[in-house]
């Protein structure tokens, strides 16, 4: 997009098409999370996001890609994963014994902060060769894999629907969940603040990349990779923490580490220490949100999980999507790496007044299982 239009308003567009759906769509699917087996509709997702991509690779290669082409097929691919992933996040925890649970969520994340490693490593060749058209065919078979590896599931699961009830009724069930447990509401709105002070600078990365680093599209593609390096350590080392105290304690450090990360990128000024910065970033940011994650699925009833991992994804996925629309509008006027700083340096902000609050004073002190037995949720 950035190549199309030579605006990151543009970018913060397409970045915007693609995570609206949370808000939109995610909804609807939590629902069908709980009212179907998870695992065929986690793969009948990976189908139709490998023909999105094909599609996407056959107008870019034939030469009549536009940005409004971009934008809509951006839209498909966000709606598509928006109807997968609550459906994969609930699944998990009828893969596995509960007291691993942080183990699996963590491997799961790791794999998917990984690709953003592998992702841009395996297209960058590409990107100096053949063009974007085959880095888009190259994906294709990436969720051809996805697709085939979901229909290996053999485990049947199902959340719990009211037939009873009404669709709406039953839909908003997470809502009213999430909003009536006290530590299960701090929780989702912490990671609300996260995504959207620290968690988006999708829209700024190109044009810091060009503008400050003098690296264009290939700085660009190594700053992502050495975010997805930082966010698959990070969580590959939590897999293995056990104790409650201090995964409260890490989810404290993570949480003031992912805005000062940011602020350090935004003033760096060559690429070795962007880079340094970026691998930072992505490790407290993904390693605060494996542990955000982790929370919500050990403290939330398998009957609802779908249906409330649609309402954790409707607060990030909104957030994110508004927050790179308007990162992306401002830094056609402003400096994207003021626009880090300030963004960074607020959520620390944010994590310090967090502490006044009872309820996340006590998952920082004590962790989770302790303050919820506490506080009775």
């Amino acid at each position: 997009m950035y190549d199309l239009s030579d605006s990151s308003l543009w970018v913060g567009l397409v970045t915007f098409a693609a995570m609206i759906p949370r808000v939109l769509v995610t909804p609807f699917t939590g629902y069908l999370a709980d009212r179907f087996d998870r695992r065929r509709v986690m793969a009948i997702m990976f189908a139709l996001n490998l023909v999105h991509n094909l599609v996407l690779a056959a107008v870019v290669l034939a030469g009549v890609a536009t940005v409004w082409h971009l934008i809509i097929l951006s839209f498909v691919n966000g709606s598509v994963r928006a109807a997968q992933m609550p459906a994969s996040q609930a699944l998990i925890p009828n893969l596995v014994p509960r007291r691993l649970l942080l183990n699996a969520i963590a491997l799961n994340q790791a794999t998917q902060n990984g690709s953003r490693l592998l992702g841009p490593l395996a297209i960058l060749p590409l990107l100096a060769t053949t063009g974007v058209g085959t880095a888009f065919l190259l994906c294709s078979g990436f969720y051809a894999i996805s697709l085939t590896q979901a229909l290996r599931v053999k485990t049947r699961s199902t959340g719990e629907i009211d037939p009873n009830r009404s669709f709406v009724s039953n839909m908003f069930d997470g809502l009213r969940y999430v909003y009536k447990t006290p530590i299960l509401r701090a929780i989702v709105l912490m990671a609300l603040f996260h995504c959207g002070l620290t968690m988006s600078f999708e829209s700024l990365l190109p044009v810091l990349s060009t503008q400050r680093l003098d690296a264009e599209g290939a700085g660009f593609s190594v700053l992502m990779m050495s975010v997805g390096a930082g966010a698959m350590i990070a969580v590959i080392g939590i897999a293995g923490v056990q104790s409650e105290s201090f995964k409260g304690k890490l989810f404290l450090n993570l949480g003031v580490l992912s805005g000062l990360t940011p602020a350090v990128l935004a003033l760096s000024s060559g690429m070795p220490m962007a880079i340094s910065a970026a691998v930072a970033m992505g490790a407290s940011q993904a390693g605060f949100m494996t542990l955000t994650h982790t929370m919500i699925q050990s403290i939330t009833p398998d009957g609802v999980r779908g249906r409330v991992g649609a309402v954790y994804s409707v607060h990030i996925g909104g957030m994110m999507a508004s927050a790179n629309l308007i990162n992306g509008g401002l830094a056609d006027s402003l400096d994207a790496a003021m626009l880090l700083l300030v963004s960074g340096v607020g959520f620390v902000i944010v994590m310090f007044a967090s502490w006044q609050g009872v309820t996340l004073r006590g998952i920082y002190r004590r962790g989770l299982q302790a303050s919820s037995a506490a506080a009775g949720d």
